[in-house]
């Protein structure tokens, strides 16, 4: 009986030990899941796909997110919610703990990337900012038109020049820049078809598209937004009366690389398709993506009789209703432009 107590109290003893030890290791996992990361700055980080326990700890501490410890294990086996990595590409912070980042890591919400299209801008230079923004896969270099259209849905028979509308777009790492001309499309799409439905009545378009075209111009010739109106008035108004558009933005998309920051006289002369001191009425495609405001203005024009404006040298425009007051005002613009020279 002696035996038998002693060996009893020897196990409880030893069980007594093993939970204090376990205690006081429980304690220390969980101070540990306190403390911060080795963070200055944010940090980018991708789990890849597959990615274990193990495997996680490694690229932790190979990129030095955190310290190497066996506490890192033992906080994934007592905290098991924890360790529900999901794979992606997350968004660490200075001011995270390592449990605040491996709740992160299984919830699954990944970086979001923006990616800016702007009012204004060419075709060509949409696809440069789609190849230099990072971690989106790219599959539209390469690609010619047809195939880059059969991709994103593109349905029209000519250019997909002003057909992608400007915004900001959110992504996550792995997304298709093909996905994002396709939601820029569709947003555009959708937009000229109800502006078109809506739009005034005796206009001098044809469809939508000439409509869209006008808005390309409009957006070309003014930033200010208090003027599109009125600019779309001066076009509207010289295509009612037969009168050549005479803009210079055209011209300037019909010079493609030849184009070096200025008009001469021979590219006013000279012929292309998009030469609106050349042809009668609208160019064949849009010169550039415009904005919804544009679209607008396209769509509802102020009633003016403005046939005729040039740009007052303070970032706006002086409208006329004849040649002479628009010589006139073009004389005043540019005694202002040699004054700026000066």
């Amino acid at each position: 009986m002696k035996l038998a107590k002693k060996i009893f109290i020897a196990a409880v003893a030893i069980v007594l030990v093993a939970g204090s030890v376990a205690y006081v290791l429980y304690q220390q996992v969980l101070n540990y899941a306190k403390e911060p990361l080795n963070l200055t700055q944010e940090k980018i980080f991708t789990v890849p796909s597959g990615t274990g326990r193990v495997a996680l700890e490694g690229l932790l501490v190979n990129q030095n997110i955190i310290n190497q410890t066996d506490k890192f294990q033992w906080l994934l086996k007592f905290r098991p919610e924890l360790a529900k990595m999901k794979a992606g590409t997350y968004r660490l912070q200075p001011n995270m703990d390592i449990e605040q980042m491996l709740a992160l890591i299984a919830s699954g919400k990944e970086a979001q990337f923006s990616i800016r299209f702007v009012e204004g801008y060419r075709l060509s230079d949409w696809t440069n900012i789609l190849l230099d923004a990072p971690y989106l896969q790219h599959e539209i270099e390469g690609k010619t038109p047809t195939e880059l259209y059969a991709l994103i849905g593109f349905d029209g028979d000519t250019t997909l020049e002003g057909w992608l509308y400007p915004d900001t777009y959110l992504y996550t790492a792995g997304t298709r820049d093909v996905d994002i001309l396709k939601r820029a499309h569709q947003q555009m799409k959708k937009n000229v078809e109800e502006i078109w439905q809506g739009r005034d009545k005796d206009l001098p378009y044809k469809n939508a598209y000439e409509m869209l075209i006008m808005a390309s111009i409009i957006e070309k010739e003014t930033g200010v937004d208090s003027e599109r109106n009125q600019v779309a008035s001066v076009f509207v108004n010289r295509l009612k009366k037969n009168m050549r558009l005479q803009t210079d933005p055209t011209v300037i998309y019909g010079l493609g690389d030849k184009y070096q920051g200025k008009i001469y006289r021979s590219d006013l002369d000279n012929y292309t398709p998009y030469n609106t001191y050349r042809i009668d009425g609208l160019p064949p495609t849009p010169i550039a993506m415009p904005s919804l405001a544009s679209i607008k203005a396209a769509a509802h024009p102020a009633k003016t009789d403005y046939l005729y404006f040039v740009a007052d040298g303070t970032g706006g425009h002086t409208f006329s209703r004849t040649l002479n007051d628009h010589n006139r005002a073009v004389k005043v613009y540019r005694k202002i432009e040699k004054q700026n020279d000066k």
